[in-house]
């Protein structure tokens, strides 16, 4: 599966704060929920999260 150029800026959205990243992907919904949670509780978490839902489709 090929890069986007969409796909890039999510992943730059996703290290710099992870719950953009994943609003750009899924909209609101329970996977931005989980990633704001994961965020507050660490920021690498969030990420991997971030990155995961990304990567998922």
């Amino acid at each position: 599966m090929p890069f986007t150029p969409s796909d890039i800026i999510k992943l730059i959205f996703a290290f710099i704060l992870p719950p953009l990243g994943v609003f750009l992907e899924t909209g609101c919904g329970g996977d931005l929920l989980i990633n704001i949670v994961l965020t507050i509780l660490g920021w690498f978490p969030g990420i991997l999260h971030a990155c995961y839902v990304i990567f998922r489709n």
